[in-house]
């Protein structure tokens, strides 16, 4: 995977006042190479609790690389394959909700609690071509793993 068609990519995990911030911190921190540095924004629920939104933008080669190495051990990455069309958005961003129990375990699968968001290179930049370009990146994961 020489070149990355992709912008940047996008990762956030919630953090509610009933879940240990550290382990959240650590779960998102699986997809991260270790020298990059998480934005932690506090803010309150509907009921005053307290909610931390952890959140990172990655836009070097490198760091998006390890990312995307991180998502290739991705049990189901043949389906998500199969579900692109409702994946991508007319904006040419990739949407995937990651598990972050697993991940504060160590493994990266499905489920809810850290969203990735990759913007996708796409010329010209339409849904289709964006389509391709997400098929071509994951189908080289799959293969990869």
């Amino acid at each position: 995977m020489s070149s990355i068609p992709l912008h940047y990519v996008d990762l956030r995990a919630f953090c509610y006042a009933t879940e240990d911030d550290k382990r959240v911190e650590q779960a998102l921190r699986l997809f991260l190479p270790e020298d990059v540095e998480l934005d932690r924004v506090e803010t309150a629920g509907h009921y005053g609790d307290r909610i931390l939104i952890y959140s990172v933008r990655v836009e070097r080669a490198d760091e998006i690389r390890h990312v995307l190495t991180q998502l290739a051990s991705l049990p189901a990455l043949t389906q998500v394959i199969d579900e692109l069309d409702d994946r991508v958005t007319d904006n040419t961003e990739l949407f995937l909700t990651l598990d972050k129990q697993a991940a504060f375990n160590g493994t990266v699968s499905r489920g809810d609690g850290i969203t990735f968001r990759g913007k996708l290179e796409a010329y010209p930049a339409t849904r289709e071509a964006a389509i391709e370009n997400a098929r071509d990146i994951l189908t080289d994961l799959d293969e990869s793993e």
